[in-house]
């Protein structure tokens, strides 16, 4: 079993499998832990398709898995992984971030108030917030 962690959630993958760099999962699952899905060429996400490098098939797909971690490299994302290889965090791009902030729009989150109530930022969308931030460093 793998964790893998992304810019939204945490999914848990029963059947993956993290070992020396390589990130398999099976292709059913692809889509539910990256949002990117296999469609038998590729890896697709919306209208965008990435295909396998030539003569990298064996790196990139095996049987009824897909090598996530060779796909995030090739789309030059940032991956990082747990020593042992059962957590894994996929970034995003460069282009993804800096779109991000040129959006002005706040990532979504949710905190616990001093009664422990989970309060989400995306509830309050059309409302004005006021957020403060404090750190002892």
């Amino acid at each position: 079993m793998v964790i893998v962690l992304n810019q939204a959630e945490e999914r848990e993958v029963a059947l993956g499998s993290g070992v020396d760099g390589q990130l398999w999962i099976p292709t059913a699952e692809a889509e539910r832990v990256s949002g990117w899905s296999w469609n038998g060429k590729s890896l697709c996400k919306g209208d965008v398709a990435v295909p396998i490098p030539n003569g990298k098939d064996d790196d990139f797909v095996r049987e009824e898995a897909v090598n996530l971690a060779a796909f995030w490299r090739h789309m030059e994302k940032p991956i990082l992984s747990s020593e042992s290889g059962d957590v894994w965090v996929l970034g995003a791009g460069a282009g993804e971030r800096a779109a991000d902030l040129h959006s002005l729009q706040a990532p979504d989150f949710t905190l616990p108030d001093l009664d422990g109530k989970l309060h989400s930022l995306s509830a309050f969308r059309g409302k004005k917030v006021f957020l403060a931030s404090w750190a002892s460093w």
